[in-house]
């Protein structure tokens, strides 16, 4: 569902058919390979939520204790994720082929932590990201980074894949846990939720020590991510929290020149490059 589709499903669905137009202006069909048959909704525009008017009494500053759980739904419809806390979350985990409980929290006043969700176990695209940062881990680990995967699967199927060996699809030993979010609600709680497949988008979230989320980005089904970019983009975000008067350019990597968020001093950056 999440990736491709296994090629004895694939022989039994018909391939649709897929048009363009030539610059002649003359229709071209072709036929859609039968392995993205089941992807084409992940191409297309879904349902969208139905629109909510705001409560006047949620205009004011609340506690989110006193909300009834309709109206922390309205109320997040309205709050980006970048820049709150991340919501928390309690939820048991894989590690190190044994189950433990994983508390979001926790991290809170003592590391970064890389949070990224993945549609589903036993698939193709999904091991392919989650091994590239379990081999990239101790790059992570030394800027004082935890990195956590997520799915809707049960710990049972999360454990069945790390126990397969990574010739056969499988993921071998991990560095880091694989969250079970069986319930959906950590999927829902940060916005990655495909509510009619049940499944969750590609959603990467860089949280700070303060439980801040600093950064978010949510790839379609089809779309894997990259080690790199994460890695930069948390590097970029711990030097401008250490050095709160300076901000990173594009593509900025440690080492490079930074500039000053000021109309003049910005000057000196725009004029060495």
């Amino acid at each position: 569902m999440a990736c491709s589709v296994p090629p004895v499903v694939a022989s039994k669905l018909t391939a649709p058919m897929a048009s363009s137009v030539s610059a002649s202006g003359s229709r071209i069909v072709q036929a859609i390979p039968k392995g993205f048959h089941r992807l084409r909704r992940s191409f297309t525009a879904r349902p969208a939520p139905p629109r909510w008017v705001l409560p006047p009494d949620l205009t004011q500053e609340v506690s989110l204790s006193k909300l009834r759980p309709s109206e922390i739904d309205v109320l997040q419809t309205y709050l980006p994720l970048v820049g709150n806390k991340a919501p928390d979350f309690e939820a048991e985990a894989v590690f190190d082929q044994e189950f433990i409980n994983v508390k979001l929290s926790d991290y809170i006043g003592k590391k970064y932590v890389i949070l990224f969700f993945y549609p589903l176990d036993f698939t193709f695209v999904c091991p392919t990201e989650i091994i590239a940062f379990s081999d990239r881990y101790s790059e992570f680990e030394k800027i004082n980074t935890e990195v956590i995967g997520v799915s809707v699967d049960s710990v049972f199927s999360h454990l069945a894949w790390v126990q397969t060996d990574r010739k056969s699809g499988g993921l071998g030993d991990l560095k880091y846990p694989l969250v079970s979010d069986i319930s959906k609600s950590i999927s829902k709680s940060f916005g990655v939720l495909i509510p009619d497949q049940g499944i969750a988008l590609r959603g990467l979230f860089i949280i700070d020590k303060e439980g801040v989320i600093q950064h978010a980005t949510i790839n379609n089904l089809a779309i894997g991510r990259s080690v790199d970019e994460t890695l930069r983009t948390l590097q970029a975000l711990q030097y401008v929290q250490e050095n709160p008067d300076e901000v990173c350019p594009a593509g900025w990597k440690p080492g490079e020149k930074s500039m000053k968020p000021d109309p003049k001093l910005s000057k000196e950056y725009f004029s060495a490059v």
